[in-house]
């Protein structure tokens, strides 16, 4: 067995064995039976049904903002090309957490005949700014929730006294679960370094990627560009927020809490495992009991809405890879 087929293997299989591992602790003296008669007869699915359109949307938007980024650079790809590539690449991430990035270059590259390190570095753009705004949104959610986070922080065996007292601050179960997923996050992070070792070594490569990066100064619509960036979280935003109105114990927890838990939910999902599964599972269902919902409910919110909306995320790669299978090479960029 050659060291790149185990490489691969731990790339698929760490995420989602820290997933699982995340998401058995949390459920394991649960009565899954239960789930059912809470789908059949609890469950309100229109407010679930309304929300996953805007799922959809802010992949969307973030494609056509991709699209837009690229034009600087001369490089033209389809809108349609975008949108599956987008798809795609979330669905695939699924499998390999951040394998999704790569994906949808691939995608451009091969169908419509886009450079791939100029798109690479379109991605490490689009994150930044993705990165910025979620950073904005936090520092003030935090600010104007101040109280629940040192009681979330608590809650989940961390504290923020001074540094020499960093180490002290985990409880049991807290200290398991962040230590564990800070050496998955490493060894996903060794991995990425590594793919992208093989583009830094080519010097034409390196400097596409460097356009790519610094595509954002050439942008030729940049109210069009930021309309997208806050359009895309906006989204998002609406995908979760909508969820609350399905089940009793959420629907009259208001605004706030949903931005909370939404904010909390995103930091989340940084731990690579499948679509942030279990890591998200965790931090949102501990941020809900702090707003006064029943830890069972808080256990049928979390595992309801987020497999509910993984599955439209497969569903959205099935239709982008179908898509895609058919759909012809340009024949110029």
């Amino acid at each position: 067995m050659n060291r790149r087929y185990i490489r691969k293997t731990l790339n698929i299989c760490l995420p989602i064995m820290l997933g699982g591992a995340i998401l058995y602790w949390m459920y394991r003296d649960f009565d899954l039976e239960s789930i059912r008669n809470v789908l059949l007869h609890e469950m309100n699915w229109w407010w679930m049904l309304l929300s996953m359109p805007f799922g959809i949307l802010a992949q969307t938007f973030r494609a056509w903002r991709w699209r837009q980024s690229l034009e600087p650079l001369d490089e033209h790809p389809r809108t349609r090309t975008c949108v599956d590539a987008i798809f795609l690449s979330y669905a695939s991430s699924l499998i390999v957490p951040r394998i999704g990035e790569f994906m949808r270059c691939g995608v451009l590259a091969k169908k419509d005949g886009t450079n791939f390190a100029k798109a690479l570095g379109t991605v490490v753009t689009e994150r930044a700014v993705d990165s910025l705004i979620v950073l904005l949104i936090t520092l003030l959610v935090i600010l104007l929730q101040l109280p629940v986070f040192i009681s979330f922080f608590s809650r989940t065996g961390t504290r923020l006294d001074a540094l020499t007292s960093f180490l002290g601050g985990f409880s049991t179960a807290g200290y398991f679960v962040v230590a564990l997923c800070a050496i998955v996050t490493l060894v996903a992070g060794y991995f990425f370094l590594k793919h992208l070792s093989v583009y830094d070594k080519v010097r034409t490569t390196l400097h596409g990627l460097i356009d790519g990066v610094m595509s954002l100064r050439k942008v030729s619509n940049v109210p069009l560009f930021i309309f997208y960036s806050i359009a895309i979280w906006v989204a998002y935003f609406l995908h979760y927020y909508l969820t609350f109105f399905c089940f009793e114990g959420t629907a009259s927890l208001g605004l706030t809490c949903a931005l909370v838990t939404f904010i909390v939910g995103s930091v989340a999902v940084l731990v690579p495992t499948p679509n942030g599964a279990g890591s998200w599972h965790f931090a949102v269902k501990t941020m809900l009991i702090l707003y006064g919902v029943a830890d069972n409910e808080a256990l049928y919110f979390v595992l309801i809405v987020h497999t509910l909306q993984t599955l439209l995320v497969a569903l959205l790669g099935i239709y982008a890879w179908t898509s895609l299978s058919i759909t012809a090479k340009k024949t110029d960029n």
